[in-house]
Parts: structure tokens; C-alpha cells; sequence
């Protein structure tokens, strides 16, 4: 299935239109695709060389443009307020993101429900400027400011029978009303392998461009793994669960053909219906949707710092 001859991106239904079509004809749960609203049919890939990454030693941080505001934060995959990618920005004022509460449960010490801002407290507020790449072939250069997930870890004290952690986002129809479409299997869930999680470039976000998380971006918790494909980024995170065996990833659970448990950033395994060698970067510029399509980068350029972590496996079975 996977080394079927891809498509060119001309030849690619839009993502929302076809989950609207397949919601109308079947009057069921629609194939998964990418993590809410997909993107329109690209244009055809530049003939430009690629640019410098830009990227840091530790991968903390880049020089290369950053999108601009309104794009991040209006240009969103976020099913749980609609399927077209105006829908966040147009829908998520429902979402109330204080008072919040966290539920941590499974192989660890800490267990229970915890206030956000208490579980919070007690850890560092980091910077980082990250480039995060979308399945359907664009991307984003976001400056994120948040805690290191690997020292929230920490504190709740996993057990040696922890292999994985998982995360669960809210799932309240009155909140969101993109819950009310059969769209996914609701509530909404990601995982990590442990190794994954503590990364030091996996980050738990709580704002971005030096302001508190838009609700259409994952107001108040989301996850940032920078190496992997968006729809890996959970948003508006309640639950987290540590576990011996690989939890449940929606996507994955959807469409396995299509969406790996482990969604690494990786141009030369394409997306049975279009390529993923190169990338639409949205950066700020006035037509940044209609920008040239540039080389995709193993590990979305973030190899030097996580490469090791998939050593020895089959990066094509392994997706």
C-alpha cells in the first residue's frame, strides 16, 4: 500500500472536502487524514534549492522566518471545532481554558487530578523557536513557550514499568462543537515511547509569540514534538497516562495504512494518496499560502538531535 505510485499534489482532493463528502455519503465515522481541516490541493513543487535549516546544535531554537501571527493562529487543524481550517478561529471562543485540571494515572507515583497551574509551578518556562510540518505538506516556524515535558515527567515519577506515555485532549460537545460530527473516534489520543517523551526537545506548550495559547491552538496544554508530523502535537491536553503497552493514537487507530503510530517527519515514505518530499512553508510573507514548495527534511530537520532514538528500526514499517 505504502509503495503504490504517489500522486502529484494537483491530482489531491482537499482534505476537508473530501472528509465532508465521505461524512455525507456514509453517514458515518470518516477516515482519518490529519489532525482537523486539511489543506487545499498544493502547487507544484519549486525548482529553488532548499534553504539552510537554520536550526541550533541543541535544537532549541532557529533562524529561519517565522510564520506570521494571524497565520498561526487562523490557518489551524483542530477537528474538535470543525473540519475547514477557519473553523478553530471562528469556533474555539467557546473553549474555557481556566480553571484546568490534568488526570494522571497508570505506572507512576503521582497519580490523580491535578489544577494545570499547580502541576505546572514548580517547572522551568522555556523559549524555543520550532519548525512543525504538517502530514498534508506545509509548514510553520512557531516561536513556543512551554515546559519540558521530560521534567514534568520527572515529578510524577514513572515507574520502571512505563514504557509509553499517552495523552487525551478534551472531548465537551458544548465546548466544541466539531465533537457533534462523526469526524474521529472522540475523545481525541496521542503517545509517546518514553524514550520520545523525554527528548529534551519535547515540549508541553503553554503559549506562543510571547502570549498565552490561543484556543485554536491548544489552549492551555498542547504537545510539541518537533520531529513529527502535526497531527502528533495533542492539544488542550486532560489526561496523561503512563503504560507498559503502546497506547491508542487516533490517527493510527483510523487509518493505520495512512498515519503511523510513530509519525516521523520523513520524505522518503510518502502518503499513499500524495508525496511528503516537499513542503509549502508558511512564513511571513503576503502570499505565504500560495509560497514555492521546498525539500522536506528527515526528522523535519531535527536528525542531529533524534535519530538515534529510532536506531536499527525499519523507518518504512515503522512509520
Amino acid at each position: 500500500m505504502r509503495d503504490s505510485q504517489p500522486l502529484t499534489e494537483n491530482d489531491v482532493t482537499p482534505e476537508w472536502a473530501y472528509r465532508r463528502r465521505k461524512l455525507l455519503m456514509a453517514g458515518a465515522a470518516l477516515p482519518a487524514l490529519c489532525l482537523s481541516g486539511c489543506g487545499e490541493a498544493q502547487p507544484p513543487a519549486s525548482t529553488s534549492p532548499a534553504p539552510t535549516t537554520g536550526i541550533s546544535a541543541d535544537g532549541l531554537t532557529t533562524t529561519e522566518v517565522q510564520t506570521s501571527f494571524r497565520d498561526a493562529t487562523t490557518y489551524n487543524n483542530f477537528y474538535e471545532f470543525g473540519l475547514s481550517k477557519d473553523d478553530p478561529a471562528r469556533e474555539a471562543w467557546r473553549l474555557k481554558p481556566r480553571p484546568w485540571s490534568v488526570e494522571v494515572s497508570g505506572e507512576c507515583e503521582r497519580i490523580g487530578r491535578v489544577d494545570l497551574d499547580a502541576l505546572l509551578k514548580p517547572l522551568a518556562v522555556e523559549e524555543r523557536i520550532y519548525r512543525l510540518r504538517c502530514v498534508e505538506g506545509w509548514s510553520m516556524v512557531i516561536p513556543w513557550r512551554g515546559v519540558s515535558l521530560a521534567a514534568l515527567i520527572k515529578t510524577l515519577k514513572p515507574g520502571s514499568r512505563a514504557k509509553y506515555i499517552a495523552f487525551e485532549t478534551l472531548a465537551d460537545p458544548e465546548q466544541m462543537p466539531g465533537l457533534r460530527e462523526p469526524a474521529l473516534d472522540w475523545p481525541y489520543r496521542e503517545g509517546l515511547r518514553m524514550d520520545e517523551a523525554m527528548n529534551p526537545l519535547a515540549l508541553l506548550a503553554t503559549g506562543m509569540y510571547g502570549r498565552d495559547l490561543p484556543n485554536q491552538n491548544g489552549a492551555p496544554l498542547r504537545l510539541i514534538v518537533p520531529w513529527k508530523y502535526g497531527f502528533k502535537s495533542i492539544k488542550s491536553i486532560v489526561r496523561v497516562r503512563f503504560q507498559e503497552k503502546m497506547p491508542v493514537s487516533t490517527w493510527n487507530q483510523s487509518q493505520p495504512e495512512e498515519y503511523g503510530f510513530f509519525s516521523n517527519v520523513n520524505p522518503d515514505v510518502d502518503h499513499p494518496r500524495w508525496s511528503q518530499k516537499t513542503e509549502r512553508r508558511i512564513a511571513a510573507s503576503g502570499n505565504s499560502l500560495f509560497a514555492d514548495r521546498i525539500p522536506t527534511l528527515p526528522f523535519n530537520g531535527y536528525g542531529a538531535q533524534v535519530a538515534g532514538l529510532y536506531s536499527g528500526m525499519d523507518l518504512r514499517r515503522w512509520f
